[in-house]
């Protein structure tokens, strides 16, 4: 008989998270490893070490809470998501992961049952992105995606190093021992909020998530002049914000299809100097383009510098892809697995496919992986109202741990 999560704790455990990084509007403010963010990481550590758990972190700043098995050579089961938010975002993006994981961990060890693999919970550094870029810099870097050297040279805004802030966690969790990049698991799955509505739609509790769309990001900067606002004419401005705009209306234009199949956002707009009486003279923005076609993701892609090109009117513009992925599936055996276990506790039950990326993206490179999703309020995602149900979260942790002791069985 498998053993039973128990919602509350897990429910608890959610609240004192909740807690760290908190804003006025309901959510939380936890940019990956600022003050809240390490914080969420040193209760983690807590809750795992007063267990006689080992905590390890890795050159990038991912985090592994491990629970030992029998034998020392295996490699380990693992589940978890990530700590990090949007500005001003929600509760339960990525976190909820990392509990359900932790909630699973804590039931295993509970009842008493000794596992043949460790079992680990991890928690990816850096999954957002709006700190540090590229975003899922963590999970990729581990799955050898991303170089560490130039992922620990990023800088945030305030010109502060990738690098200097994983030091400062090191600082802040003593007892961590050092983890290597790139050691695969025996299997990995995730846990997350649909961010959509086609599980509140069906009426379903547990998602076993199909595969994810692919993405190609670009870093546009359009330059043009400063000039004087009260004294330089229409004919001689280079204004890099008319310019920027004009160039936006048109992507946005050319990438509108009748299937509203793709997913073009511009969600990153900064004008330079910006003075009230200074014509910009700079403009930079990030396009974020997602398809579950990778055919359709190159062509369309490939139109973005051109059409930027065509609109550039007195001033330059530079458009760099500096990342992108392409569109992926879980295998089947594992989704097979998630999948039976909602049946057998009866939670009722889709499968569905991924429009927004996760760190189990990466880390199928390495080793089998799956993802469930539970539904939020509304498909509100990004946003202080992400909300979710106590029930739900505690069928994913259900669903987790009776996926890990199975796949501990049978790896």
């Amino acid at each position: 008989m498998l053993p039973k999560i128990d919602p509350d704790r897990l429910w608890r455990h959610q609240r004192e998270m909740d807690g760290i990084g908190a804003t006025t509007g309901g959510g939380v403010h936890r940019l990956a490893l600022g003050e809240a963010d390490i914080e969420a990481h040193r209760r983690l550590a807590d809750w795992a070490l007063a267990r006689g758990w080992r905590v390890g972190l890795d050159d990038i700043g991912n985090m592994f809470l491990r629970r030992e098995g029998s034998d020392p050579a295996l490699p380990a089961v693992a589940a978890g998501s990530h700590t990090d938010s949007q500005p001003m975002g929600g509760r339960f993006d990525g976190m909820f992961g990392v509990l359900a994981a932790l909630e699973a961990l804590e039931t295993i060890d509970d009842a008493g049952i000794e596992t043949r693999h460790p079992l680990e919970v991890a928690v990816w550094n850096n999954e957002e992105g709006p700190r540090f870029t590229p975003a899922c810099m963590g999970s990729a870097t581990y799955a050898g995606g991303q170089p560490l050297d130039r992922m620990r040279a990023q800088t945030d805004a305030d010109g502060t190093p990738m690098g200097a802030c994983v030091d400062r966690l090191k600082a802040a969790l003593p007892e961590a021992a050092h983890r290597p990049l790139g050691a695969p698991f025996a299997a990995f799955v995730e846990a997350h909020i649909e961010q959509g509505t086609t599980l509140e739609e069906n009426g379903k509790i547990i998602g076993v998530v199909t595969g994810m769309q692919g993405y190609r990001r670009f870093r546009v900067e359009v330059t043009g002049e400063d000039a004087h606002s009260g004294t330089t004419p229409r004919a001689r401005r280079k204004d890099a914000f008319v310019t920027a705009t004009q160039m936006a209306v048109a992507l946005h234009g050319a990438f509108l299809d009748e299937a509203d199949t793709m997913r073009f956002t511009i969600g990153r707009f900064e004008v330079e100097p910006g003075g009230i009486s200074v014509v910009p003279g700079k403009v930079r923005f990030v396009i974020d383009m997602r398809h579950p076609s990778a055919e359709a993701l190159k062509t369309e892609g490939d139109r973005v510098a051109a059409i930027c090109a065509a609109h550039r009117g007195p001033c330059e513009v530079a458009v760099d892809n500096y990342s992108s992925a392409e569109p992926m599936e879980f295998p089947e055996a594992i989704r097979a697995r998630l999948e039976a276990a909602a049946e057998a506790r009866g939670y009722p039950q889709m499968r569905c496919y991924s429009g927004a990326g996760h760190d189990a993206r990466h880390i199928a490179r390495l080793n089998p992986a799956g993802m469930i999703f539970i539904p939020c309020w509304r498909g509100i995602s990004h946003n202080e109202t992400e909300s979710a149900e106590k029930d739900h979260c505690a069928a994913a942790a259900q669903v987790i741990a009776d996926v890990l002791i199975e796949l501990d069985g049978q790896s």
